[in-house]
């Protein structure tokens, strides 16, 4: 009997972990509804679409603005894959405003990023306008002291 209702729980869990993700608690699903009750203004819409922006004026703006931006798989407070979470820690050492954009959330953003850099995997760094790389080549100048070099002016600024 117990392993009977172990399997139920066990099958149940599995199924919920593949809609939904849960952090500190929360739970964040993520299926759109489609609920014929849900007003319009309560579900999911493209602010891009009618914005007369594209992905690669974003891209180019986010790199130009930010000392230090990452397109990463998650953000800098929850990464969700090992590289993601290598570049922050490495990042967070130098105590750089981090800006960071999730492209897991947005499969257009994620393939604009890479015609943008001509780099295929993610994080991608870009430090003072410059594509720099991934968390490979940011460990790499970390342990150099290449990267110290690199950030020097943006942490005397802050």
């Amino acid at each position: 009997m117990a392993a009977i209702l172990f399997k139920g729980i066990a099958a149940r869990s599995l199924t919920t972990r593949l809609t939904s993700s849960c952090y500190y608690g929360m739970k964040y699903s993520t299926k759109v509804s489609n609920d014929p009750d849900t007003h319009d203004d309560f579900k999911p819409a493209n602010k891009l679409e009618n914005s007369g922006t594209s992905l690669s004026n974003i891209i180019e703006q986010d790199v130009k603005d930010n000392p230090v931006m990452l397109y990463m798989k998650g953000v800098p407070d929850f990464p969700q894959c090992g590289f993601s979470s290598l570049a922050v820690k490495v990042l967070k050492q130098y105590d750089v405003p981090l800006s960071a954009r999730n492209i897991l959330e947005d499969p257009e953003l994620k393939n604009a990023v890479k015609a943008f850099s001509h780099w295929p995997t993610f994080p991608q760094i870009f430090i003072k306008g410059e594509f720099v790389g991934g968390s490979d080549i940011i460990l790499n100048m970390h342990q150099t002291g290449e990267l110290k070099e690199k950030l020097k002016d943006i942490v005397s600024k802050q």
